[in-house]
């Protein structure tokens, strides 16, 4: 028990000094920083296109790759700029999954601003990075330095790495 207070400490004392508005917890996702400017790459079942609107809508089994990274979902709204001048940004519902590198995360909802280069997920996002598992109601992910925020009922089990 001892051993579980000396790992615990530095972390009750770096949560209990951050200011309220920076509440959360940050982690590293990916092993890669993600270069928004990469083409994106779309599989699917299915295309529903609308001019006057500016938008398109893939649904089943679909599949984005950009670079290193990978996002899958049931459905996802492209959401272009004006004169088609590329993505805007991409809406993903329906059992999202984002791989980058070995880090893998699920959620209900994933929505991915190409111009900021930020995916946030939320609703029962889990966050798995090898033998650690997070859990969260939202987690913001940074593509240019390949770091996330998690906030919202934040949840992991910290190994003690003792035999007790």
């Amino acid at each position: 028990m001892k051993h579980l207070i000396f790992l615990l400490l530095p972390l009750f004392l770096a949560v209990q000094s951050m200011p309220a508005s920076a509440q959360g917890t940050s982690v590293a996702f990916g092993t890669i920083r993600q270069d928004t400017g990469l083409p994106v790459e779309v599989t699917a079942d299915n295309l529903a296109v609308d001019q006057s609107t500016g938008t398109a809508v893939f649904t089943g089994n679909v599949l984005i790759g950009q670079g290193e990274m990978r996002l899958s979902a049931a459905r996802v709204l492209v959401v272009y700029r004006a004169e088609n001048k590329g993505i805007a940004r991409l809406e993903a519902t329906g059992g999202v999954t984002l791989v980058s590198g070995p880090d893998a995360a699920e959620s209900d909802r994933a929505n991915y601003s190409i111009d900021n280069g930020t995916i946030v997920m939320t609703g029962n996002v889990l966050l798995a990075q090898g033998a650690s598992a997070l859990s969260a109601d939202r987690m913001a992910v940074r593509l240019s330095d390949g770091t996330a925020k998690m906030s919202g009922r934040v949840k992991t089990i910290l190994q003690t790495g003792g035999d007790n």
